[in-house]
């Protein structure tokens, strides 16, 4: 079966340069050092608005949006998780990288956190499939985290941006622009 790889962006924190990661290099102590450097200014988020602003700029682009451009604003970790072909299953090879984010999220230093899981695609579809398989992604790593690794429902939110906020621009068709991130959303209330 044809695999595509996939990029998760782990953007959790306020820190100003991405740190990069293939599965193979990544740990514990890595994704810890990136999640645990969160800082208090972290901007507010609105998910709802952000699904909604999504839906309405289809081909149009997210990044310059305020909502969408304050997640920017967060430092990214990037590791592969690869998914079947133009499908929402997680490839069991990736299952190890999605079980050391979940080892993360269950650490004291991040377990008052909640995170919103964003799904990315490439321009290698439609915008409108890319958009609805891109949330399907988002929420597929969600329900991964939640149900085979036990993290808690109440500190994950997922959205979809399709091809609107592409990794590498010059290049809409990469599998780069293909990814996840989770970003800090703060304290949970």
């Amino acid at each position: 079966m044809i695999v595509q790889g996939l990029r998760i962006s782990v953007a959790l924190g306020l820190l100003l340069a991405p740190c990069v990661a293939s599965a193979q290099q990544l740990d514990n102590s890595q994704i810890m050092s990136t999640l645990g450097q969160v800082k208090s200014a972290a901007p507010a988020v609105d998910v709802a608005l952000l699904v909604e602003e999504a839906n309405a700029n289809v081909g149009k682009g997210v990044a310059a949006l305020p909502n969408w451009g304050k997640l920017s604003e967060l430092s990214q970790l990037i590791v592969e998780i690869d998914f079947e072909n133009n499908s929402t299953a997680i490839e069991p090879k990736s299952y190890r990288t999605v079980g050391l984010i979940a080892d993360a999220l269950h650490h004291p230093d991040l377990f008052r956190y909640k995170f919103l899981i964003v799904g990315h695609s490439s321009a290698t579809g439609t915008a409108k499939r890319n958009l609805e398989l891109s949330q399907k992604r988002a929420d597929a790593i969600n329900e991964a985290l939640s149900t085979t690794f036990a993290v808690s429902p109440a500190r994950l939110f997922s959205v979809g941006a399709g091809e609107e906020w592409p990794i590498d621009p010059g290049h809409p068709e990469s599998a780069d622009n293909r990814r996840v991130q989770l970003i800090n959303l703060g304290l949970l209330k």
